[in-house]
């Protein structure tokens, strides 16, 4: 997934918070399809902001596989400053 790009590192570390806290739920995801049919997702926080944009998938299978390691992996993922 990508964000929006942070001018401030407190901000990033709250945009991560937001990943964290939402990406165990259903509901934070929504569905999205190009016009060319590839398919991807948008997370987004209670408020409705888009807080992480996928990757472009080959299949509907493929974007769901994709969601579910979202869910699996974004509580305890290890974030690396460079």
């Amino acid at each position: 997934m990508v964000s929006e790009a942070y001018t401030q590192k407190h901000n990033c570390h709250s945009g991560i918070k937001s990943v964290r806290i939402h990406a165990p739920f259903e509901d934070s995801y929504f569905l999205r399809g190009l016009v060319d049919g590839r398919p991807y997702f948008n997370l987004r926080a209670s408020n409705g902001e888009i807080i992480g944009t996928s990757q472009m998938y080959s299949s509907n299978q493929a974007r769901e596989v994709g969601i579910a390691a979202v869910k699996e992996c974004a509580v305890e993922a290890v974030v690396v400053e460079l």
